[in-house]
């Protein structure tokens, strides 16, 4: 078998006992609080946690893309979410075949998108579901109030092949309670025009351990909690000792007693600090931060006597882990020093 120690560097190692682990809490939590689980796939981007993740419970996946769709229903996921609006005819066509396939959902905030669909799909005996996406904080994509929400679920409705689904949102962090009030107003909305809304869905690791049994949402997209990251350690999801993920880096060089370079530079840990004011942290060094990124290097500012020594090879704890995943295209599987298994990241670069 082969060690950590093997392997060129800069690379990405798994802590696999670390992610099961999380994988299972997460889970624990939900079904205590009678919330599904469907994770976001955006963070591991491998069919082998995916399907850990719904072995554990979940009762299916979310993608980005259809790319990465396809890819997990080519390795039998067989219920996913895709809460993207999708537009043109050639995506249109892949998101058809897809439905032939797999248990399929989606979301639209507009007119334009729902017409493409309606026209896409047009079997009554084999309908696509499709919720609502709706900006609740956020600020991104979604409509602006629950009467928008009504007006486009009955829209929906009239689709000989569609049928609404719910209502999804990604909220801003931190302001899950906006949220819930916004999604609150547009359920009892949707009931007033007799609509019923069986799903409500949304995102977001850290607002999810802060919902209780009484939250109106009733689907979970976590993403960053089977691996974690810093910011999510400084959200108070988890400790250091529960991130997965790290980025085994080589010392390259020590130009001055308190800093030192790194063969991980923005390719290899992402310039995403997600508001956190360094890059990463080295794990085992206290002090040691990421505080500077050029493409092939990473600046490491040294804390009190600490020195580093030219070739060491030292793990990063990186600020945003799903972005890194992105930038690799295999992971390194570990038990401790132990190399258990080297997967490729099988939807990176996925398009559509």
């Amino acid at each position: 078998m082969r060690s950590i120690d093997d392997l060129d560097t800069p690379a990405i190692l798994i802590d696999a006992a670390r992610a099961e682990a999380n994988i299972v809490r997460a889970q624990a939590h939900a079904d205590s609080h009678g919330l599904k689980l469907r994770p976001h796939i955006k963070t591991h981007k491998l069919p082998y946690w995916a399907k850990k993740q719904v072995a554990a419970g979940a009762v299916g996946i979310t993608c980005q893309k259809i790319g990465e769709a396809e890819v997990m229903a080519d390795a039998g996921l067989t219920d996913i979410f895709l809460p993207y609006n999708i537009l043109g005819r050639a995506k249109l066509e892949r998101l058809k075949a897809l439905h032939g396939r797999v248990t399929l959902s989606v979301t639209v905030d507009s007119g334009e998108t729902l017409d493409g669909l309606a026209a896409t799909f047009t079997d009554p005996g084999h309908r696509l579901q499709v919720l609502v996406e709706c900006d609740t904080g956020m600020g991104r994509c979604g409509v602006q109030s629950p009467g928008d929400a009504v007006a486009l679920a009955r829209e929906i409705a009239k689709a000989n092949g569609l049928v609404f689904g719910g209502l999804m949102t990604y909220p801003s962090a931190g302001r899950a309670a906006e949220a819930e009030a916004w999604l609150a107003g547009a359920r009892d909305a949707l009931a007033a025009s007799g609509l019923e809304c069986q799903r409500i869905s949304s995102g977001g690791t850290p607002d999810m351990w802060r919902s209780g049994e009484d939250s109106v949402v009733t689907e979970y997209r976590p993403g960053t909690y089977i691996y974690l990251d810093r910011y999510q350690v400084a959200k108070g999801v988890g400790s250091l000792d529960d991130c997965a993920l790290t980025v085994l880096s080589t010392v390259v060089s020590h130009p001055t007693p308190a800093r030192a370079i790194l063969d991980a530079g923005s390719k290899a840990l992402s310039s995403d600090t997600l508001g956190l004011a360094d890059f990463g942290e080295l794990l085992g060094i206290p002090g040691a931060r990421v505080t500077g990124l050029s493409e092939e290097h990473g600046n490491v500012t040294l804390s009190g006597d600490t020195k580093l020594r030219i070739g060491e090879r030292v793990r990063v704890v990186p600020d945003h882990c799903c972005v890194v995943t992105n930038l690799f295209d295999e992971v390194h599987l570990i038990d401790g020093d132990k190399v258990l298994e080297t997967l490729p990241v099988a939807a990176r670069g996925r398009m559509g």
